[in-house]
């Protein structure tokens, strides 16, 4: 899906040499991948402490059972 942005010459510049990119499309990818990543582990952050967590349970009892 092409998209027409505006963005900072130098700035993208800068990301592409520094990725060792060869294209600036290939330099905006990998940072909008980097972000969504980011935002993911953002959003498992804000989990912790609202999760049960229970010590005895054994997931590797639990694949062996299925297996038989």
């Amino acid at each position: 899906m092409p998209i027409r942005i505006t963005l900072d010459s130098k700035l993208i510049e800068e990301a592409r040499k520094l990725g060792k990119h060869k294209t600036n499309k290939d330099a905006v990818i990998a940072a909008l991948n980097e972000y969504v990543e980011y935002l993911c582990r953002k959003g498992i952050l804000k989990m912790m402490g609202k999760v049960d967590y229970y010590p005895e349970y054994d997931y590797k009892a639990l694949r062996r059972r299925k297996r038989a």
